[in-house]
């Protein structure tokens, strides 16, 4: 409840709290509309990323090295290895490299971004007493 109380009053991202109703706040706390950092993928996420034309160009020591990446399970998405390694198999411009770019971020909301659960009117009022 602190957060979400913090959150409103200081309202650090200028998104007009103020003049809002409770209803008004927690709509817009629950849009979608923030892109934060990905600190780690899985390797479900990697392989879903890897175009299969792209993954057949590959060498053998690069296939084996993609798949040891893969079976990780979790990985850092700015590992200095792991990027490294992904780089240099999927050159610029392919569309893997892009595929795996995109991992590099997500979409949340504001109240994700702050690790709140899904906030409803009721909350909002119980912040601002």
């Amino acid at each position: 409840m602190e957060t979400l109380r913090t959150e409103i009053e200081t309202d650090p991202l200028g998104r007009g709290y103020s003049g809002m109703t409770d209803l008004e706040v927690a709509n817009d706390l629950n849009i979608v509309y923030r892109e934060v950092d990905v600190e780690s993928v899985t390797g479900q996420d990697i392989f879903e990323a890897v175009v299969p034309s792209e993954y057949n160009a590959l060498t053998d020591k690069q296939i084996n090295l993609l798949h040891a990446i893969i079976g990780m399970g979790s990985l850092f998405v700015n590992g200095t290895n792991t990027r490294t390694a992904l780089l240099s198999m999927f050159g610029s411009g392919t569309t893997t490299r892009t595929n795996l770019a995109a991992l590099q971020k997500r979409n949340v909301s504001r109240a994700q971004e702050l690790g709140l659960p899904y906030v409803y009117e009721g909350h909002v009022q119980e912040a601002r007493i």
